[in-house]
Formats: structure tokens, C-alpha cells, sequence
């Protein structure tokens, strides 16, 4: 231990210079990482300045109010999609009209049956006959396509033109 001791005795200058060499070293070493903190610092307070001196989180919080209200816009515009696809399924959207001489002695294609469906093809077959005395217009169900009344060939024939359109 005396040994130690006077070792140190010995060499405390030198160990004195070295402590000094370190506590410049560590002080130069303390303002390069103050003046890098200090650009770090400014290059922050700049971001999150934003623009017109709005900072970050005011824009952030803004954007996700929007989105809440996009969120709420989307599900009251699916269930009026969902609640207007029920009801255009009901409706005609399939047409087929022909137009025919019922009888020999009248001239021209006054005669007509016009086929009206939905989507499950469901509605109605309108047929009018011209004849020469009198006009008569009737109309026969449609329920999937099929009628409970028998059809004429020109019935039958609308009837399969209008199944096979495409809505």
C-alpha cells in the first residue's frame, strides 16, 4: 500500500494533466452535443410550428375530427344504400314490349303485350287487343317468372324476352 502510495506521489502531475486533458476533452465534447441539441431544438419547434403558427397536434387532432366525421357520413350513406337496394329490387326494372295483329282483318300491329318485372321477376303482363268493333286491354299477374293464366304466344314470347334481358 506505502508503495502505491509513493508511486503517486511521484506521478500526481501527470495524473493531474491527464484529469485536465479529460475535463477539456469532456467539455469540447459537452458544447458539441449543447450546439447539436440547440439545432435539434430549433429544427423541432419549426415542425411543430406547422403552418399559419398552428402546431402539429392541432392539425393531427383536426384530421382525426374529419375522419370521425367521414366515418359517421359513410355508415349513414351505406344504410340509405342498403335501404334504397331493397327498395329498387321491388321495382320494374325489366321491360319487354311487342307489338302484333291479333286478327286477319285488321290492318297493321295494333295489338300489343308489354311484360313489367322486378328483379325476382315478379309483375305483370299488359296485353291490349285491337279489333275492328272493340279494344280490349288485360292484365295477368307474373310471379317468378311464371303466370297462373295461360299465356298467348305472343304473351309467352314477351314474357321470355323480359326474363332474359339483363338488369
Amino acid at each position: 500500500m506505502q508503495n502505491i502510495i509513493n508511486l503517486m506521489n511521484g506521478l500526481h502531475i501527470y495524473i493531474i494533466i491527464g484529469l485536465i486533458i479529460i475535463i477539456i476533452i469532456l467539455f469540447i465534447m459537452n458544447l458539441v452535443i449543447l450546439k447539436s441539441l440547440n439545432r435539434l431544438e430549433k429544427r423541432y419547434r419549426k415542425f411543430m410550428r406547422g403552418s399559419n403558427n398552428k402546431n402539429l397536434e392541432e392539425f393531427i387532432i383536426g384530421y382525426l375530427d374529419s375522419i370521425d366525421n367521414v366515418k359517421n357520413q359513410y355508415e349513414d350513406i351505406r344504410n340509405l344504400y342498403k335501404e334504397l337496394n331493397s327498395k329498387v329490387s321491388c321495382c320494374i326494372q325489366k321491360i319487354s314490349v311487342i307489338r302484333y295483329r291479333a286478327f286477319e282483318d285488321v290492318g297493321s300491329d295494333l295489338s300489343f303485350s308489354i311484360a313489367l318485372l322486378d328483379e325476382k321477376n315478379d309483375g305483370v303482363i299488359i296485353t291490349g287487343i285491337y279489333g275492328r268493333d272493340e279494344s280490349t286491354t288485360y292484365a295477368k299477374p307474373i310471379d317468378s317468372g311464371l303466370s297462373r293464366y295461360g299465356l298467348s304466344q305472343e304473351e309467352q314470347q314477351v314474357l321470355e324476352d323480359c326474363i332474359n334481358k339483363r338488369i
